[in-house]
């Protein structure tokens, strides 16, 4: 970046601040420096002096925004995140603000960290001293000796939670002498073997699939919190707590706070007894303060040669003191109600001890204009004189114009374009309207006067010196605010749960030739001195069935829609089969309509849309993020079906926020190109109008006339909206089934998309039918379509699914805590003092009107409303209109805001009752908020039960690792996918899918579809294999018993050598050295698939004697087994008949080794 460094050394004022830092001469004061200008100006002093640097500003927002445009600059900054001062206290915190952080001081502490940026009040934190904190680093290498009980203990001081699956940051797991770890900086799980107490081997993990990836030498696991301890210092902690809240707790039996005691107890004397039992609780980290006396910030961390940056001194000090304000009053009111111990006020630093820990260091002040520095004396004062570059408002004529007036004045100008490509284009564009420009991709080299460079990169403004001749143009003047396209992440996807695996004893199970039980676990049973696990299912009027393990792919979890419990079937009994015959018959009308419809349309005859424009390419440049892959899959899906012959009718489905919208609009923007109209159809009037905003948004600067229909609209405006679609004035019309009137012509209508589709009824879907005779139909829907559907609905439908969710704008901070006033106040001020609007869920409508009142109590500045599903539609319509105008700062509302509001104003969600709901709901209210660059709030409150205590910490430890996106993402979505299935399908067939369970119907229905297209389907047979040797999995082996049935299932999906070798190399990895029935139970595996493939339908062993049993059509050929049967020397057998089959003779104590007999036979039929 020399390019922009070397300029600034021709400033005497820059000149200046140099030698006064190198004097050591400090506080200097750098006043006229704005904007952009800060990070170029701090850029340079780096770049000059070399030295570390920490920039200090007023909030978070601001802080990222400095990392952002500091990113153009120099790759090495980091952003340190503050803590949540007022909710420290919550169940659950997010990982990903911790992980942050301490990925700053893992690089402190390695001695390494150029450049931090952060807000003020992200150093208030109290940390142990810096020794103290390195020594509690745990590293471990190949070969050192460890006591595994110990590392197990210290990583519980460190904050780490022991799970029986690692899948998040901050877990860890032992099974053996196999340790897997999760720590809180790595980018993956590591797992740690033990050959005794001595370390084998360190192997980096894959969360998701629990496999190893890469060999490692050395880890190194940082703490999970700022608070590590050991055990004395744990201990004398304990003893200096359980004092004071003996003191406490005398004052507050005095006292007039109802409950006040009871909270005491329960808070603080848990605690207490937690630290002294398990040495940790989950809150541990607000007690520091009685673990160590000398706390420091992370200041003490820092290089001593570190130079500190105050942004704004004035803002700092006056942001400082609301925020101390909010704490102060905050912390009284926790300590009077018995949440906090006194001391516990004591958590933060004050800004003015920070200030002091400062004084140890270089600073610069920056400031805009010359102002107090209220608690700094600067000792000397350098000014700038920069200006801000006047926006052109996408208008390239002012532009070029500036530019002209610039390079005759001798300017060096450098204009920042964005993405490569659009700087060489616009190097290009720039040069043929008479501005002699360059594209330059290295700024290293010296800018000469008088020349225009382009590059890529952007900042959020520009910037211009008049003294020496300097002027930055950024992307956003020239095209205006675009939000800047994130680099891709390396993307984790979480996988949709194999197979239903997660069986539970107690849950429904469908076993495909005797229907409907439940599953009762596993259980060993020893046959003539051989063992085996068998799947015990009950049935109704008390028969069981035995299912050995091998045949585990004959059973599925039931999966039906409602909650509702299935009817169980009865062994031996009719009812199954018919079910079966049933669902049969109705798959197989609905799969002959389905077939007959794609027909049809194939048939039909569409417009043939033309190549992609040089708009359409500009247009989608546009877009403020970044298209996931399926976006932009899905977009060329469209883009082929528009530019080939064929009618359209493509559905498009996606979860909230998943950027259906996006490829909508692109697509009618193609549309509109070959000067075809476009009706957009939505649900509800506030719907259309967000989709009009948003279009409108788009599509300025672009001459297409875009119209809105609905209720909201006089009837002079829909008048004057219906002749421009008549006589082909208008592109694009935006409604509700407003649309679908009589009265609405189209001079000649291209594309119609649905937006929603499940909610229109059955009448609008018949006029939608006419409105689509030859026209191009885009369909957008939200719930998920199951995998396992869409695969046996491909050829008939054309899909595209969006199933990967955009890079998060920012994620949502969840937290769980007992519904308490005091917090939901605090919650509600937080929002309204950023000038957002609060959610308030309230699920029950007959008291709504009373929850809110009290709200109103509790916020009196905020103004409340509440709004349920039980009124008028005009009613709820004039609210939610009201609510995204901004009039309405907090609404109460039951769950209706779960359909498709996308407000992005509102950041914060209050959800009280949060034990009561399901995850998928959970999932899609939180999915409400979070939708613009700031931080978004997720409360969820239960009540506190003394009852409820274990339910309650189950599912709060769900919705916990619902927060990190874990498995509980998965639950959701496979809750979604249920419905989803239901709402496709239509009502009756509901009805035979609740009869079979999900995955029977998609079965039925998949061999449906092949049969009526003609494509052959195999007769499935199942092939037995029983033989006297023990082959399962033993309970030393793998403990758990779901983990052993997951694996079980696992292992009989076995089908060639390929999967063999790598599920033992699985089996290896996860659980150590295989034992003889765990490597027994794989060769069977393998056999039974050798011998499925050759048409076997049995191999039993009958004391000596092994059968092997043919179909009567199996694919054998009769020399080859008249070879084997001679060469076997009278040891295979042949008996021809209606079912052929091979006896295998063994001799006396062959007993249990008949395996390689059967290979070698199974061998000789293939060759």
């Amino acid at each position: 970046m020399k390019s922009l460094t070397e300029p600034l050394l021709e400033l005497e004022s820059y000149q200046s601040l140099l030698d006064e830092i190198r004097r050591g001469h400090t506080p200097v004061f750098a006043t006229g420096v704005i904007d952009v200008e800060k990070n170029h100006l701090l850029y340079g002093v780096q770049e000059h002096l070399q030295r570390p640097m920490v920039m200090l500003t007023h909030s978070e927002v601001r802080a990222k925004e400095i990392l952002e445009d500091m990113q153009f600059f120099t790759k090495i900054g980091m952003y340190y995140p503050a803590k949540d001062i007022l909710f420290y206290s919550a169940d659950v915190h997010s990982m990903e603000m911790n992980r942050q952080r301490f990925l700053v001081v893992e690089k402190l502490l390695e001695g390494k960290c150029p450049l931090i940026v952060a807000s003020v009040e992200a150093l208030l934190d109290r940390y142990p001293k810096k020794d103290v904190f390195a020594s509690f680093l745990l590293t471990l290498h190949v070969g050192e000796v460890r006591e595994l009980t110990d590392l197990t203990k210290q990583l519980v001081f460190m904050g780490y939670e022991r799970a029986e699956l690692v899948e998040s940051p901050g877990q860890f797991a032992v099974r053996g002498g196999i340790l897997d770890v999760y720590p809180l900086t790595a980018e993956d799980a590591v797992r740690i073997e033990f050959w005794d107490d001595e370390i084998d081997s360190i192997r980096t993990m894959d969360a998701q699939s629990q496999r190893s990836v890469d060999k490692l030498n050395t880890v190194t696991i940082f703490p999970m919190r700022e608070l590590v301890y050991d055990e004395e210092t744990a201990k004398t902690a304990a003893d200096k707590m359980e004092a004071d809240y003996k003191k406490a707790l005398k004052k507050m039996e005095k006292s007039t706070v109802e409950d006040g005691v009871e909270r005491m107890k329960e808070h603080i004397g848990e605690n207490i007894d937690l630290l002294r039992s398990e040495l940790s609780f989950a809150s541990v980290g607000s007690f520091i303060n009685y673990f160590y006396d000398d706390t420091v910030s992370l200041l003490s961390y820092l290089p001593e040669d570190t130079i500190l940056c105050f942004d704004e001194p004035q803002r700092l000090a006056e942001h400082m003191d609301t925020l101390r304000q909010e704490y102060e009053e905050s912390m009284k009111g926790r300590i009077a109600q018995g949440f906090l111990l006194p001391a516990q006020s004591k958590l933060l630093f004050d800004y003015l001890d920070i200030l002091r820990q400062a004084e140890d260091f270089d600073r610069i002040l920056l400031a805009g204009i010359s102002q107090r520095t209220p608690h700094f004396q600067p000792k000397a004062q350098a000014d700038f004189v920069v200006r801000s570059i006047p926006s052109f408002q996408k208008r390239a004529d002012l532009f070029c114009e500036e530019l002209q007036y610039l390079k005759k004045q001798n300017y060096r100008i450098l204009v920042l374009a964005g993405t490569g490509t659009r700087a060489q284009r616009m190097a290009a564009e720039l040069t043929e309207m008479d501005v002699p420009a360059v594209y330059v991709d290295d700024l290293e080299k010296e800018m000469v006067p008088g020349s225009v460079w382009v590059s890529k990169g952007s900042l959020s403004k520009g910037f211009q010196y008049d003294y020496i001749r300097l002027a930055v143009f950024s992307d956003s003047e020239i095209f205006g605010k675009s939000g800047e396209k994130r680099k891709k992440k390396k993307k984790k996807n979480g996988v949709a749960i194999q197979s239903f695996s997660d069986l539970h004893i107690g849950d429904y199970v469908v076993h495909d030739n005797h229907g409907i039980g439940v599953f009762r676990g596993l259980e060993k049973i020893s046959v003539e001195g051989v063992q085996k696990d068998y799947m015990k299912i009950s049935y109704r009027d008390g028969g069981n069935l035995f299912v050995p393990v091998s045949q585990m792919d004959m059973i599925q979890k039931y999966i039906g829609s409602g909650g509702a419990a299935p009817r169980l079937n009865k062994l031996g009994g009719q009812d199954w089969l018919k079910a079966k015959a049933k669902a049969r018959t109705a798959v197989k009308i609905l799969a002959e309509d389905l077939v007959a419809l794609y027909a049809k349309r194939a048939a039909a005859k569409g417009h043939v849309y033309g190549a992609d424009t040089l708009w359409q390419r500009e247009f989608e440049e546009a877009f403020p993020f970044d298209e996931t892959d399926d976006q932009l899959s899905a977009i060329e899906d469209v883009k082929k079906d528009m530019e080939s012959g064929k009618v359209m009718d493509r559905l498009v489905c996606g979860d909230v926020g998943y950027g259906k919208t996006e490829v909508a609009i692109r697509a009618a923007f193609k549309a509109v190109q070959d000067g075809k109209q476009v009706a957009y159809l939505v649900p509800t009037t506030i719907l259309a109008q967000q989709h009009y905003n948003t279009f409108v948004q788009r599509m300025s600067g672009y001459p297409v006339k875009i119209e809105l229909l609905s209720r909201f609209r006089t009837p002079k405006q829909q008048k004057e909206s219906l002749n421009g679609l008549e006589k082909g004035f208008s592109d694009i019309v935006i409604g509700t089934h407003r649309i679908l009137s009589k009265d609405v012509k189209f001079k000649d209508l291209g594309l119609v998309i649905v937006d929603e589709e499940q909610r229109f009824g059955v009448a609008h879907k018949e006029k939608l039918k006419r409105l689509r005779e030859n026209v191009d139909v885009l369909t957008l829907t939200a719930t998920p379509i199951p995998r396992t559907l869409h695969m046996s609905l491909a050829g008939i439908r054309d899909m595209s699914i969006l199933e990967e969710p955009p890079q998060e704008r920012r994620p949502i901070q969840t937290y769980v805590m007992e519904n308490n006033p005091e917090f939901i106040r605090e919650a509600i001020h937080r929002e309204l003092s950023r000038g957002g609007q609060v959610f308030y869920l309230y699920n029950r409508v007959e008291t709504i009107g009373e929850e809110a009142f009290r709200v109103q109590n509790l916020a009196p500045e905020a103004n409340v409303a509440f709004a349920h599903g039980q009124m008028s539609e005009r009613e709820l319509e004039n609210i939610m209109q009201d609510f995204i105008s901004g009039e309405i700062d907090v609404l109460v509302c039951t769950t209706i805001i779960e359909t498709g509001m996308d407000i992005s104003n509102v950041n914060t969600i209050i959800i009280q009752d949060a034990d009561r709901m399901g995850l998928s709901q959970l999932y899609q209210l939180r999915g409400r908020v979070g939708r613009s660059n700031r931080t978004a709030y997720a409360y969820l409150m239960y009540k506190r039960d003394k009852m409820l205590k274990e339910a309650a910490e189950k599912r709060l430890q769900t919705i916990r690792e619902f927060t990190e996106f874990g498995s509980g993402f998965k639950v959701a979505m496979r809750d979604l996918e249920i419905r989803g299935a239901g709402n496709l399908l239509g009502a009756e067939q509901h009805g035979h899918m609740e009869s079979v369970g999900y995955d029977m119907y998609c079965r039925l229905l998949e061999e449906e579809v092949q049969n009526l297209k003609g494509e052959p389907v195999a007769e499935t047979f199942e092939t037995t294999v029983d033989l006297n040797i023990n082959a399962y999995l033993p309970d030393f082996y793998i403990k758990n018993q779901e983990q052993r049935m997951d694996l079980y299932k696992k292992i009989a999906a076995v089908q060639t050598l390929e999967e063999y070798y790598d599920m033992q190399e699985e089996l290896e990895d996860r659980y150590g050295d295989l034992p003889k029935s765990v490597q027994n139970l794989l060769d069977m595996v393998l056999l039974k698939a050798e011998a499925h493939g050759l048409g076997i339908t049995a191999i039993n062993q009958k004391g000596s004697n092994i059968l092997v049993e043919f179909r009567p059509d199996a694919p054998l050929d009769p020399e080859k087994l008249t070879k084997c049967i001679a060469e076997s020397r009278g040891r295979y057998l042949f008996t021809a008949g209606a079912m052929p089959y091979v006896t295998i003779r063994l001799k006396k104590g062959e007993e249990n080794k008949g395996v390689p007999y059967i290979k070698s036979l199974l061998q000789g039929l293939k060759a």
